[in-house]
């Protein structure tokens, strides 16, 4: 396999190790600055110059793009995917991860626990929203923060207000977020890669200090996750669209709350820590899967209107509820199982001998007007419970922000 490593830091610990392991392994390895690429859409097939010259050959490649340089990188690792390289860690799974926002989002739609988070820009909107969560003490957030900057932890509702109106009015935009006081100043920090984590630490704060983060000062140690744990952690890293990623979650009173999901995970701290060889992990991973690139489906059935991929859901009292996938009549329908959900259980190609029970989730390709009738209904919001009117105190605070957002506008 011949691997190209972006990243602008070759002597950092985790590019090295990235290099080393895949030379250990016999494969060929080269870090590439990723702000030294040209992306090449002159010819008749997507390309990319690097250093003002045609790039060569390479089987794959793995993104470390920092923060700063997110736009070329995305762009970058894109053109990549246009010439059919494999990356286990996609633009669009990127920029997911890059956005706490986005992130947020997609995940609050699976069954993963999250911390309460609110996301408003009036500053009126502010104290409502600190009630949502849970009231303070709340941790604001800046949306695309790393390595524990621009987490603030407000310890009333007075400073989180003041907090929030200073960093909006440098035009940053960021998250209310409920404090996890049980957490106690630690989280969790999962490194996965495919479908398996394959090292996981337990990092705590120092002193005052809530934030837990190896570069805040953070102490480490292996920890060993029970299935659930494991199972959340893989589950966030895929629904991001990343297949090697640090997740990294705080240990709730309920159950495992993920709070970041990262697509350029730190290796020195984790492979420190648990002693295991999480370079040579992802390398192996990458060379098994070098022969299966990524591919945006959606460009590829274009060709192809009257054919899609749908997820189809076996209702009680349907027809095909206690027949096998073979007698189902789906295939005579031109519909093709790809795979079948069962609860938390994921079932992939499934066999025509499986027999089907109401609830199943059937993700499927094929003739369109075919599945329409098996379409599930589009999802109703849930009912959520109305917050708590504010004290007159917090109704007071409420009105002097707004004065004041009057004042300076």
């Amino acid at each position: 396999m011949k691997l190209a490593i972006l990243s602008r830091a070759p002597n950092s610990y985790s590019t090295r190790r990235l290099k080393a392991a895949a030379h250990d392994r016999g494969h060929q390895a080269r870090v590439l600055n990723t702000l030294r690429f040209g992306i090449d859409l002159t010819g008749d097939e997507p390309d990319l110059q690097y250093r003002g010259k045609p790039l060569s050959h390479y089987d794959a490649v793995l993104p470390r793009i920092g923060a700063s340089i997110t736009f070329f990188g995305l762009a970058v690792v894109r053109q990549f995917e246009q010439m059919d390289v494999y990356t286990p860690n996609t633009a669009a799974g990127i920029a997911n991860s890059r956005d706490k926002l986005r992130a947020i989002q997609i995940l609050s739609r699976h069954d993963i626990g999250i911390p309460s988070t609110m996301f408003v820009r009036d500053r009126a909107d502010v104290l409502p929203a600190i009630e949502q969560v849970g009231g303070a003490p709340v941790v604001i957030k800046l949306l695309e923060g790393t390595q524990g900057i621009g987490v603030i932890l407000a310890p009333d509702n007075r400073v989180a207000g003041a907090v929030i109106e200073t960093l909006q009015s440098t035009k940053q935009n960021v998250l209310i977020q409920r404090f996890v006081a049980e957490s106690k100043g630690r989280d969790i920090r999962a490194l996965v890669v495919g479908d398996r984590v394959v090292a996981a630490m337990r990092r705590r704060a120092q002193g005052d200090e809530f934030r837990s983060n190896v570069h805040r000062g953070g102490a480490t140690e292996a920890v060993e996750l029970d299935e659930h744990v494991r199972r959340v952690a893989v589950q966030a890293a895929q629904i991001m669209g990343l297949r090697v990623a640090g997740v990294d979650m705080l240990e709730g009173a309920d159950g495992p709350l993920v709070i970041e999901v990262n697509s350029s995970p730190g290796l020195e701290g984790i492979e420190q820590a648990t002693e295991l060889d999480v370079a040579g992990a992802i390398v192996d991973f990458m060379a098994n899967q070098v022969a299966f690139p990524e591919l945006d489906i959606r460009q590829r059935l274009s060709v192809s209107a009257a054919y899609g991929v749908a997820e189809l859901l076996v209702r009680d009292g349907a027809d095909i509820v206690g027949k096998t996938i073979a007698t189902s009549g789906l295939r005579d329908r031109d519909v093709q199982v790809l795979t079948l959900t069962r609860g938390t259980r994921v079932i992939p190609n499934p066999r025509g001998a499986r027999e089907l029970e109401a609830g199943d989730r059937l993700l499927c390709f094929g003739r369109l007007e075919s599945m329409r009738e098996l379409v599930p209904e589009r999802r109703r919001r849930r009912a959520r419970p109305k917050v708590a009117p504010l004290p007159p105190s917090a109704h007071e605070e409420a009105e002097a922000l707004d004065r004041s957002s009057e004042a300076a506008g």
